[in-house]
């Protein structure tokens, strides 16, 4: 479990702080997968529109969670507690102020409470969803969400990328990280960052790591301050037309994320097609001992575009990343140094952040139909890209959010239309 976070399943976004996108498994049992081992089950989903939903996190037993939000400069958000079998909605917060629209973060707490990033403002919540503390950040600029470190305390910073319809950033330039105590919100720590980060925030124990417009930092907090850490500062962006990267896992001795995602604000309820870089995308590698960068090509193709991590199986050294442009799923097997090979590669038009079942070897994609307008929940094999499930979960536009396991066997999906529940039943009872 996540120190710091509620002990649940999954307690935060991709499962806690190092972005790992697999489930805390307290038993034997809850870890074997998503899908049965006998014949004669099919994957099964049941959804309802939620606009916009961004993320579902569990606490206890039942008790499931979804963050969402309106759109513009002026947004608001609340957090719904869903039936975990229904999606009915069980209770709602007050709508919590917000401000520039990015889709923001929640989490379950190891205090008990459930916390906010969305927009400009901090909330925290009691576990009924009243409001207990609210806070404003210090820039008008969206916070994409946040991290709980050991202590308790949150860290946050602002989105220092082109939100949607923008064409210029936000004038603020280099991005601001902050730490927030637990039980008023106030702000106890800031770090100046030395360029701006469109990336969320992950972090290993105190070590924060923020991925910026050109290089991966690393921040220390002190437990008192922030302190930039100043013979780590890794370089990744070094070729020509190559663009920034998204969100970092923090896994088997380094840190791994995808490039290129300069021109995910053109989302426009798909990725495919709408890439404008002009580099091939990229798995990047980052020797969290020594800073060395490692680029492995996704596909090779221009006009690839992201706004996700990969997923990383430490396990068995093997790395699946994805260029949402193109609609290119590629797993690569690699070794103790970062050197790479490619492993397999299927079509899938996946978008959002995968999900990893550690002990079964299943890892949950998505497939966006744009003939049919229909987004696909894909269960594939991470040994061999095998495809074991497939199904319409009932989004009519492509997911670029979260995926969140289930506390039986099943799996929460979001899009900006929708929330899904992904479980199976045996083969000729399909449910809706």
């Amino acid at each position: 479990m996540p120190v710091g976070y509620w002990p649940s399943r999954w307690p935060g976004e991709d499962g806690g702080p190092r972005r790992e996108q697999a489930p805390n498994e307290p038993s034997v049992e809850q870890g074997q997968g998503l899908l049965p081992a006998a014949d004669g089950f099919a994957l099964q989903a049941t959804s309802r529109l939620a606009i916009a939903s961004t993320m579902v996190v569990l606490r206890d037993p039942g008790e499931v969670y979804l963050l969402c939000h309106t759109a513009g400069d002026d947004a608001v958000s609340w957090v719904e507690q869903l039936h975990p079998h229904t999606l009915e909605v069980v209770r709602r917060s007050p709508d919590l102020a917000g401000g520039p629209t990015w889709p923001g973060g929640m989490a379950c707490h190891a205090n008990g409470s459930i916390y906010v990033v969305f927009g400009r403002h901090a909330h925290r919540l009691s576990p009924a969803l009243d409001v207990l503390a609210t806070a404003q950040l210090p820039r008008r600029r969206p916070y994409n969400s946040f991290v709980i470190l050991p202590s308790g305390h949150l860290a946050t910073k602002d989105f220092g990328g082109l939100r949607a319809n923008q064409t210029e950033p936000d004038e603020l330039g280099a991005s601001e990280l902050l730490v927030l105590e637990p039980e008023g919100l106030e702000v106890v720590a800031t770090c100046q960052l030395p360029e701006p980060s469109i990336a969320r925030l992950s972090a290993d124990g105190d070590d924060i790591y923020v991925v910026g417009d050109t290089s991966l930092q690393r921040v220390r907090w002190t437990g008192a301050a922030l302190v930039l850490d100043p013979s780590f500062r890794a370089v990744y962006r070094t070729l020509p037309g190559q663009t920034y990267g998204w969100d970092a896992v923090i896994s088997a001795g380094a840190a791994w994320f995808l490039d290129n995602g300069f021109g995910s604000n053109r989302y426009a309820g798909t990725f495919r097609g709408t890439g404008i870089n002009e580099a091939p995308l990229h798995l990047v590698r980052v020797s969290l001992a020594t800073g060395a960068v490692t680029l492995t090509e996704v596909c090779g193709l221009p006009g690839g575009v992201i706004a996700n991590p990969p997923a990383i199986d430490p396990e068995r050294s093997i790395a699946v990343a994805y260029d949402s442009g193109n609609g290119v799923v590629a797993a690569f097997r690699f070794d103790d140094d970062g050197v790479t090979s490619p492993l397999w590669q299927v079509q899938l038009n996946h978008a959002a952040h995968p999900l990893r079942f550690p002990r079964s070897g299943e890892l949950l994609l998505c497939h966006y139909d744009v003939d049919r307008k229909a987004d696909q929940a894909v269960v594939v094999a991470i040994e061999t890209g095998e495809e074991l499930a497939r199904v319409d979960y009932g989004s009519p536009i492509q997911s670029v959010l979260f995926a969140a396991a289930g506390f039986d066997a099943d799996v929460y999906l979001c899009s900006f239309s929708t929330v899904a529940r992904l479980f199976t039943a045996p083969t000729g009872d399909e449910q809706h």
